[in-house]
Parts: C-alpha cells; sequence; structure tokens
C-alpha cells in the first residue's frame, strides 16, 4: 500500500530547485523503470508499488532512491566493520538463541566433572572406598565452584578442576596414570574456549605434570592446536611448564594391573587390569567402586560462567598396556572434549575409538544447533542410541549456557559430579 509519504495525486512537475535541465517526466519514468528492475537489491527497504510510484513526483521518487540506497550501502559498511581483525573473536552471534543466554545470565554458574565410568564391583572393595571418591570429587568440585562464585571464567575453572583431577592418584589422568605395553606413561589432554572456539591440545607427553595446563599454553599461547611426542614437551618447556620425572605418574596399583595385563593380548581400559587380577587370585581389590576390568578412565570438567560463557577440558593417561604412540578421543576436539555458547560444553570418558568415529562430543552441539534439541536429549540420543551401534561404551559430562546439566552414560558406573554456585555439590557413582 502508498506509504504516507506517498498518497495518491495527480502528476506534477519537479520543483526546479532540484535541478533537472530536461524533460522531467522522461526521467521519471526512466528511474522507475531502472528502479523495478533492480529493487530485488532493496526490496526489504522500498515499500511502493509501481503505480504508487507513477502518482508521485520525480523529484520525490529520485529521493526515495537515493535514500534507500545510501541505507543499503551504509548497513553493508556496518555488517564490515565488524568482521574481526587478524587474532580478534568474531562478535557475538545475533540469534534468537542469544537473547535466551542473556536472560538466563543471572542463572548461577555450574560446574560438572567426571573421573571415569565403568561397571560397578561394590562387593569388591572396602567399605571406606567409596566414601574416599566421593570426598575426592566433592573436594575438587568446591575448588572449581570458588572460582566461579568469585565472578572466575568457565575456562579458569574447568583447568583447576582437571589439574586436581590429574593430580589426584584416585583417577587415570597425571598422577595415576596407567601403563603403556613398554611401562611407560603417555599422556593426552585437551580444552576448549566455548566463548572463542578457541581450543588446544596435546597428546603423548612423558614429562609434564598437569598435561591439561599445556593444551591451554598451546590455545593461548600458539598459533597451532595440537602439539604431540616430543615437540608438545619442547613446547612446555618453551612456555616454563612444570616438567617431571616419569616416575611422578606411577603408582603400585596401577603397576600391579599392567604386569597381569602384559602378558595377555590386547589393551584394557584405565584400570580393568586390576579386576582382572583379583579375579586371578579369586580375592578383591579394595580400591574402586567401579569394576577395574571394565572401567574407561579419562577424567574432564565442563562450566557454565556467571556471563553464560562455556568451556570444556579433558584429561587421561589413556589404556593399561596399550601400544606406545596410540592416541584417544581425549585430545580430539569434537569426539572427547567440545564447547560452544551457542551450544554445550561435553567432556566425554569411554571406548576413545568409538567416540572418535561418532564425533560424539559434537554431535550433541549439532543436534542442538540445527535441530532445536534440548542439551538432555541430544546427550541421550548419543550414549543410549548412536554410541551403542558401534559398540560405544561409556559417558559424558554437558552443560548448556542457561545452567542445564546431564550427565548420561551406558555402563554400570560413571564418577561424577556437579555443583551450582551458592549450593552442596553433588556427587555421585552408580545409576
Amino acid at each position: 500500500m502508498p506509504s504516507a509519504r506517498f498518497p495518491d495525486r495527480k502528476r506534477c512537475w519537479p520543483s526546479a530547485s532540484f535541478g533537472f535541465r530536461t524533460n522531467p517526466k522522461y526521467l521519471k519514468n526512466t528511474f522507475y523503470r531502472y528502479f523495478f528492475s533492480c529493487k530485488y537489491v532493496f526490496s526489504e527497504s522500498w515499500h511502493l508499488t509501481e503505480d504508487s510510484c507513477m502518482k508521485c513526483p520525480a523529484s520525490v521518487v529520485v529521493e526515495e532512491i537515493i535514500s534507500t540506497l545510501i541505507a543499503t550501502q551504509m548497513q553493508t559498511l556496518s555488517s564490515i566493520h565488524q568482521q574481526p581483525r587478524a587474532g580478534e573473536a568474531y562478535p557475538a552471534r545475533k540469534s534468537p538463541n542469544l537473547q535466551v543466554v542473556e536472560k538466563n545470565m543471572k542463572n548461577k554458574p555450574i560446574l560438572a566433572i567426571h573421573g571415569g565410568a565403568g561397571t560397578i564391583q561394590r562387593a569388591l572393595m572396602k567399605p571406606d572406598a567409596e566414601q574416599r571418591y566421593h570426598a575426592a570429587l566433592h573436594e575438587i568440585l568446591s575448588a572449581g565452584q570458588s572460582i566461579l562464585a568469585d565472578g572466575g571464567s568457565a575456562l579458569d575453572a574447568v583447568s583447576e578442576a582437571v589439574r586436581r583431577l590429574e593430580d589426584c592418584p584416585l583417577f587415570n589422568a597425571g598422577h595415576g596414570s596407567v601403563l603403556t605395553a613398554e611401562g611407560t606413561h603417555e599422556l593426552d589432554a585437551s580444552i576448549m574456549d566455548g566463548s572463542t572456539l578457541d581450543a588446544g591440545a596435546i597428546s603423548c607427553v612423558k614429562h609434564v605434570r598437569n598435561p591439561v595446563l599445556l593444551a591451554r599454553q598451546v590455545m593461548e599461547k600458539s598459533e597451532y592446536l595440537m602439539f604431540t611426542g616430543p615437540g608438545a614437551e619442547a613446547f612446555a618447556r618453551a612456555q616454563g611448564m612444570e616438567m617431571v620425572e616419569p616416575g611422578y605418574f606411577y603408582t603400585e596399583a596401577r603397576h600391579q594391573q599392567w604386569l597381569v595385563v602384559r602378558g595377555q593380548a590386547g589393551v584394557l581400559l584405565d584400570h580393568d587390569a586390576a579386576t582382572l587380577t583379583a579375579r586371578a587370585a579369586e580375592q578383591a581389590l579394595p580400591h574402586e567402586p567401579l569394576d577395574p576390568n571394565r572401567k574407561f578412565g579419562t577424567v574432564g570438567a565442563v562450566a557454565c560462567d556467571s556471563h553464560g560463557h562455556l568451556a570444556a577440558a579433558t584429561s587421561t593417561g589413556g589404556m593399561t598396556n596399550k601400544p606406545v604412540g596410540r592416541v584417544g578421543d581425549s585430545p580430539v576436539i569434537g569426539a572427547g572434549c567440545y564447547a560452544n555458547d551457542a551450544t554445550c560444553a561435553v567432556s566425554a570418558t569411554g571406548s576413545g575409538e568409538m567416540f572418535v568415529r561418532m564425533v560424539a562430543a559434537y554431535d550433541i552441539s549439532a543436534q542442538m544447533e540445527y535441530c532445536g534439541t534440548s542439551l538432555e536429549q541430544a546427550a541421550a540420543e548419543v550414549v543410549m542410541n548412536k554410541l551403542p551401534r558401534i559398540a560405544g561404551r561409556g559417558g559424558l559430562i554437558a552443560v548448556d549456557a542457561q545452567g542445564n546439566v546431564t550427565l548420561p552414560f551406558n555402563t554400570e558406573g560413571m564418577y561424577r559430579g556437579y555443583a551450582r554456585v551458592g549450593g552442596s555439590p553433588v556427587t555421585a557413582i552408580y545409576r
């Protein structure tokens, strides 16, 4: 319909002040034919029909065309101006989801952690064994919770949580890692910042005390995403990272597991050999609530901070008696670790090759972004339906920018927990 600015009226001559020095009618017809031949360029801004255009003065028609063209050009320049310079992050995506995130920024921040998934062996543990795992999970959650409560970033929270998991001998990462087929230790880790999609990863390191901290250095201090083996350790030394002798990672429990497994074909995940040893000796192993012969050893953390930013980190010592150089899903972005403010943050634990084949962590994000699936539904689809199709076992933890959390697993148990700012940490092992 004609706008108020262009009421139906008789054709009139343009004022002399407009500057025309030829037949106004000819100019007017020429302009309007040109305009309607290319109006698709700015069709959203144009609100006149050809008929109403013909009923307006040529000067007004030309003025409207020029104004529209200028507005379109300014919009284009503004879009170009928003493109990031080299080294800068892209501006926040303008989408319906952004409004939801902003609206929920007042939600209390949350941290979730895991320490591996596997088969329950309640009959094979001493009365205090389960309590020691709960106490360790609670202490680590409290440390990360304090960072978030003080306004710290999700990235800082997951870094500290995984660092502490690496330092705890109860879990297969850092101190307490399993041994390779050659009786050595090779550690992997990754980290991802959901606000920038920056990520860092390392694999097959033997002297770095905290692999997750090295992964963060790769993300923040290099132009690359992953370093491996000697190259990763050289980078660690250049960054002043704390280096240790291989004996630092050793524990007697892991060594006993390796002694049993090394004479047999194949490899076992995390503490798998421990139960094998116990069954062979027909005696219980008191140190783990989960059956070490059915346990997938990885640690990880995910967090949402007070600004709605997400982060994820994952670390592992690998598989008992694994071939030297074998790498699973833990340092693979999109498989064992992923974070994106627009969707979710995920850290996985399980049969690494299957998680890589399924691109498990990213699959959850993709379902949320492209299908509008909820965090809980997307995670359940991957863990309960997709992974089992290829014999994938394990679990994961995930949070979104609204503070929702889910911790699904398809094994009998998973060391896990979460803590919201202002609340008490919640820990669990069994279903």
